[in-house]
């Protein structure tokens, strides 16, 4: 046991009634190295199990019973995440995210999941060499959020969005989020919130001040809070006030990804242009900004330099190995012909992704997609599952290695 205290609360326990802060000293996070040892990270998911018992009668008077009346355990993660000098931080020191798409999906019971599926899903992430996910347009499981936890992979939590911008959209989106916000921020996995998606919702926002101002106080009401994790106001462009700065980018060929992202020097120059449209127009900047103006400032808000790059969105390679569907029945941002071609395609586009990486020109990277979904046929696996190539071609592929 780290750490134990008794605490006596006088007159009876009630819902509602006396709280109480405790500090406890533990030995391991006074000073030097030791606590290490302690703290969680994707290499080392270390995890504190906790317990709280509540005590009926006076435990320091001689002879006096003491009975248990409740008890709950759990666990905790100890884990810094923030953002500084152009760099993601994870207890202080520089992150890099080699991250997956993940709508979360099955054909047998859409958005819902057994315990079992959401444990393989899991593992099935950090199997293909993957060290964070995003989960995309809905409110994730908690069981998955605990074997995040458990297996190291950080996750990026996200909601659905509304297609229209309503005050009704408004009211039930904020409400729905904040819940969201209070119920997952225990996770030591959880290390962004995104409340809006490529401006859906605020088709507008590039023009309306109302659509601005929504975006903007979204992720401060985040901020109030959780003010201990990055918050992405928009994903993908069109940010207001954003912590990190996202941009999603389908081309298919990694020399442009190398052109675009490949140094400081080009992502410094997306600040504030178009950013950049797919060839085929189906997801794309459309020529919308990376961020746009009247956002607002805050006290102690990072300078527009120093907020690093993570291109979100990317990839999308259709494959349908074995498929009978008809043709035009699914899509993906590009085409393979068949495996080869698929693994040269996804190389090409996963070995330029971490080069912009190595480069300093991005701080991290979110693959589309882990798993096919209705007719989007650019998952790394199907529907079921099953790997498009070997799992462990696909792996080398992620990690580069």
């Amino acid at each position: 046991m780290l750490a134990e205290a008794v605490v006596a609360v006088p007159g009876p326990a009630e819902r509602g009634g006396p709280r109480v802060e405790v500090a406890l000293a533990v030995p391991l996070l006074r000073h030097g190295q030791e606590r290490e040892a302690l703290l969680w990270s994707p290499e080392h998911p270390h995890l504190v199990d906790a317990q709280v018992r509540l005590l009926a009668g006076p435990p320091s008077r001689p002879g006096g019973a003491v009975g248990e009346l409740d008890a709950v355990a759990s666990y905790l993660g100890l884990r810094s995440v923030e953002v500084g000098a152009g760099r993601l931080l994870l207890n202080g020191t520089p992150r890099t995210l080699r991250s997956v798409l993940d709508q979360g999906w099955w054909p047998d019971t859409h958005l819902a999941a057994s315990a079992e599926r959401l444990r393989t899903e899991a593992q099935l992430v950090a199997d293909l060499g993957f060290d964070s996910v995003r989960i995309h347009q809905k409110v994730e499981d908690p069981r998955f959020l605990h074997w995040c936890d458990r297996l190291g992979i950080t996750v990026w939590a996200e909601t659905a969005n509304a297609y229209a911008h309503t005050a009704r959209a408004v009211s039930l989106l904020t409400a729905e989020w904040l819940e969201v916000v209070r119920r997952d921020a225990s996770h030591p996995s959880v290390v962004a919130w995104v409340p809006l998606n490529e401006s859906w919702g605020v088709q507008d926002i590039g023009t309306a001040p109302g659509e601005r101002a929504y975006a903007t106080a979204l992720a401060a009401l985040t901020r109030a809070l959780d003010p201990t994790r990055p918050v992405v106001s928009n994903d993908g462009w069109e940010h207001t006030d954003s912590d990190l700065w996202t941009v999603h980018d389908y081309t298919d060929a990694g020399e442009v990804l190398l052109a675009r992202y490949g140094s400081v020097e080009a992502v410094a120059a997306l600040v504030a242009v178009p950013s950049p449209s797919s060839p085929s127009g189906r997801v794309s900047a459309n020529g919308r900004r990376l961020r746009v103006a009247g956002g607002g400032a805050r006290a102690g808000e990072l300078p527009t330099e120093e907020r690093p790059l993570v291109l979100s969105e990317f990839g999308g390679v259709r494959f349908t190995p074995g498929s009978s569907a008809a043709e035009g029945a699914t899509w993906g941002y590009s085409t393979a012909s068949d495996a080869e071609d698929y693994a040269r395609r996804l190389g090409d586009l996963l070995g330029a992704a971490n080069a912009c990486v190595e480069a300093g020109g991005l701080v991290g990277w979110c693959y589309t997609q882990l798993a096919d979904t209705l007719q989007e046929a650019n998952g790394l696996v199907t529907e079921d599952r099953t790997p498009k190539l070997p799992l462990e071609r696909l792996r080398a592929l992620v990690t580069g290695s």
